[in-house]
């Protein structure tokens, strides 16, 4: 019997981890839709800044953060989350990070890394190598103001000319099962870079810069500002990215951990159902034994 209530405190174990993962799927299926929209109105908003740039009649060259250089350090920023429990996705971060051929090219003197996430942050200084900043614990409620802390550390290396490019490794959402990670480039500006950022959609009149239009203040402030506002956009999009990537992640996990303990509960109850049918069989053995044993 002690046998008996061993597996029924099992299962009665397991079905408790199955209503926690259950609650957790369903908050991070919750969570999800929410980043994944704010994620959509994000990049629409860096398509309007681009219109914007659109119709100031900008040109690549005339943009401050479109600046070719030959000397600086590259700065890698690669994010993943600060919590576990979704899936490969950070590692899936790293394993880019190191791989990448950019960041095997170059000594460790020529580049510089950030981190986004205590995930990223714990790998690569597991590996030896020591992020020069590390941004951890970001709220879940990030937004665009939280990300000029971000942005100006970014912009005060590109303002002292100690940086030359900037590429970041970071999840991209594709719907609730599927996320890839993608290694792009931030800066300099450019054709290419932006098109890697926005899909046709939210390129609206393409980065072809057209018909002027009056501006107020003058022409070159706006083209400054709007600048700065459409790195800060891309930052803040690839940190609602990450959250939609992670949520997704974390739905699917906890999915298949729900799974997994049903099929245990599954295995446990035959099993206790056999061991049970085992016991009472024995004791009707023994019952009829000692009757058996009395009538002689």
């Amino acid at each position: 019997m002690a046998f008996l209530i061993d597996i029924k405190k099992k299962i009665q174990s397991v079905q408790g981890t199955r209503k926690i993962t259950q609650a957790m799927e369903l908050v991070a299926a919750s969570r999800m839709k929410a980043f994944q929209r704010r994620a959509l109105a994000t990049r629409a908003y860096a398509g309007a800044l681009l219109e914007g740039l659109h119709q100031s009649r900008a040109e690549w060259a005339e943009l401050p953060l479109a600046e070719k250089r030959a000397e600086g350090k590259t700065l890698f920023i690669v994010v993943t989350s600060d919590k576990g429990l979704c899936g490969s996705l950070n590692q899936q971060q790293i394993r880019a990070l190191f791989r990448d051929e950019r960041w095997n090219a170059l000594n460790p003197d020529e580049r510089m890394l950030f981190t986004i996430g205590r995930k990223s942050a714990e790998a690569c200084i597991a590996r030896g190598v020591k992020p020069e900043r590390r941004f951890d614990g970001l709220k879940e409620d990030f937004k665009p103001l939280d990300a000029l802390v971000i942005v100006h550390e970014i912009l005060s290396l590109w303002n002292a000319k100690e940086i030359k490019q900037v590429i970041m490794v970071a999840p991209e959402y594709v719907n609730a099962f599927t996320t890839r990670v993608r290694v792009k480039t931030y800066l300099p500006f450019g054709h290419e870079m932006i098109e890697s950022h926005l899909n046709e959609d939210a390129l609206r009149g393409g980065t072809e810069f057209g018909p002027s239009v009056i501006t107020e203040p003058e022409r070159e402030t706006v083209i400054e500002k709007l600048s700065f506002q459409l790195l800060e956009a891309l930052v803040t999009h690839a940190f609602y990215e990450l959250k939609a990537s992670e949520y997704s992640s974390r739905m699917v996990a906890m999915k298949h951990a729900t799974e997994a303990a049903g099929d245990m509960i599954k295995a446990l109850t035959l099993e206790y159902n056999k061991a049970r049918q085992a016991a009472i069989t024995q004791q009707l053995a023994e019952l009829a034994g000692a009757g058996a044993a009395m009538g002689t």
